[in-house]
């Protein structure tokens, strides 16, 4: 048990050993560039399941211009402009971290530069399951005819936030394991919060009120239009916004209209262009109706750079879901904050073990992981319940991602258990309900959800959606008073014979998968037999 501190830890260093700071000093001392050997300036770092379309040249910065700066004039929102990748649930984030400036200071530290010590070697910091990694990337970047094909600033001669992108993609594997994805991700990686999603047509009254605090407290935020379809991904509507894609929240802000307070959200699509073009957008006659300064304030630098204003209600029906990343687990609903105590556990779904599926699945249900709460103290506000925010992770899907794996549909539920805890079997969960859940089962990184309890103990059972499913997985436990955890073991007798595996020709894409990634690990099986 230790308390939220854990987001100040040091970060690692490279899985050789040494620091960003010793392989400068040796590019430096030889006078040669950096090359990364574990992310080559190859076809493999940018694509795993197609060919390059295009004749693609790495190159560095000092080969695309003149005068190559990290960063001009201060990292900020208009440095984010989308490439060739469908990654902008990633710039969506970026675009939030700017706003966010102790934040940005961790993930891009500024002890880089193209003058003092440049060695073509450069350094981010990104958390990922409960420790802050260094990433060290040279900068070759993918470029064709010296126009930077992915992510790339508005000023042809700032790269940080290109090379930010290229850091991130080495962490997960490829420039292709980027697409797609969910905005809350990144926002956890760059800050460790925990995020929490509200669906604007079944929000609570005070959305505009949580989102104001959120942005007031630096948590990060970001929105999108669902699909109904594929067909439907990046679908321009009349009104000028995007469906299938990601956007960052940049402001929150209250105007006096005509002597009446309008609530309005600022709102950044991360291509730099297409805007909303209903009320509120930059040259909409409403704004000839505000005062000048306040007008000056919240226009500034009003042009076609994709970010524009809207009315909270013509955000809410057009949007359909807004994500909010808070650096801690406070409730945005309350004028208060607390001191939280964060625990950790770390597990895994094993195929024919501990991947028992959700409740649909009474017969290998009880198989899964489980997790005991002891809640004592309650909340200094409330003497009847506890406060307590779940959130569940899957780990290294996006690395899978080239194995023809990608992330599970999952879920978790508690129960309220007997006084008497052991791992409970088949007839427990057949008769008893649960007390809290997560509201759905979603094929995202992490799920959360946020409980207040009354005292005593639970069973806390995190699962994929379907049985046999294998992953592994991370759970982050807060709560406002000290509480007690433990897993519950299985014992090995307990376990259901596991199936015998598909035939080759009846593999499931996943199994598929699983069997390239262990033929690579293993080697082939029958080679080796014959040396023996």
């Amino acid at each position: 048990m230790n308390s939220y501190s854990f987001l100040q830890a040091k970060p690692k260093e490279r899985s050789d050993g040494k620091s960003f700071e010793q392989l400068r000093q040796e590019c430096l001392q030889k006078g040669v560039l950096f090359e990364d050997p574990d992310f080559p300036a190859t076809d493999s770092s940018l694509f795993f399941s197609q060919s390059v379309p295009v004749n693609i040249e790495w190159k560095r910065p000092k080969e695309i211009c003149d005068n190559p700066k990290f960063i001009v004039g201060g990292a900020d929102r208009t440095d984010i402009c989308q490439g060739q990748l469908g990654d902008c649930w990633l710039l969506a984030a970026i675009a939030s971290l700017t706003l966010k400036k102790d934040s940005m200071a961790r993930v891009i530290p500024r002890d880089q530069e193209f003058d003092h010590r440049y060695a073509g070697i450069f350094h981010f910091q990104f958390w990922q399951h409960n420790k802050w990694l260094d990433v060290v990337v040279d900068d070759r970047l993918p470029s064709v005819r010296n126009n930077l094909i992915m992510l790339h600033s508005a000023s042809n001669n700032e790269f940080w936030s290109a090379l930010l992108e290229k850091a991130y993609a080495k962490l997960h594997g490829s420039y292709e394991s980027l697409k797609g994805g969910s905005t809350m991700e990144a926002m956890e990686d760059f800050t460790g919060g925990v995020g929490e999603v509200y669906e604007t047509k079944q929000a609570p009254n005070n959305l505009f009120s949580i989102m104001k605090k959120a942005l007031d407290r630096g948590s990060m935020m970001g929105c999108s239009i669902d699909i109904s379809s594929s067909a439907e991904s990046e679908a321009k509507t009349t009104t000028g916004l995007v469906k299938g894609h990601a956007y960052s929240i940049t402001g929150v802000e209250e105007v006096n209209y005509r002597g009446n307070t309008v609530q309005l959200i600022r709102v950044r699509n991360p291509w730099g262009q297409v805007e909303w073009n209903g009320p509120w957008s930059d040259d909409s006659r409403e704004w000839s109706y505000v005062d000048k300064a306040e007008k000056y304030r919240l226009q500034q630098n009003s042009t076609d750079d994709g970010e524009f204003w809207m009315e909270f209600e013509d955000f809410k029906r057009n949007y359909d879901k807004v994500e909010i990343c808070n650096m801690t687990p406070d409730d945005l609903t309350e004028n208060t904050k607390r001191h939280w105590e964060v625990s950790m556990f770390e597990g895994s779904w094993i195929r024919g073990s501990t991947a028992g599926g959700c409740r649909n699945f009474i017969d290998t249900f009880w198989t899964n992981p489980q997790f005991m709460l002891q809640l004592e103290d309650t909340d200094d506000d409330d003497d009847d319940v506890c406060s307590v925010v779940i959130a569940l992770m899957q780990k290294n899907r996006r690395k899978l991602r080239k194995e023809g794996l990608d992330m599970e549909t999952i879920g978790f539920a508690v129960y309220k258990a007997p006084d008497e805890v052991d791992h409970l079997g088949k007839d427990f969960f057949r008769y008893n309900g649960s007390k809290a859940r997560s509201r759905t089962y979603i094929n995202m990184r992490e799920v959360s959800e946020r409980f207040t309890l009354p005292p005593g103990k639970y069973l806390l059972v995190p699962t994929t959606f379907q049985p046999h499913h294998e992953a592994d997985f991370l759970i982050r436990i807060f709560s406002e008073k000290k509480a007690e955890y433990r897993l519950l073991v299985l014992m090995l007798c307990c376990f259901h014979q596991p199936p015998p595996p598909s035939d080759p020709e009846e593999e499931s894409k996943e199994e598929r998968g699983l069997r390239r990634l262990f033929e690579q690990l293993a080697g082939d099986v029958r080679k080796q037999q014959l040396h023996i």
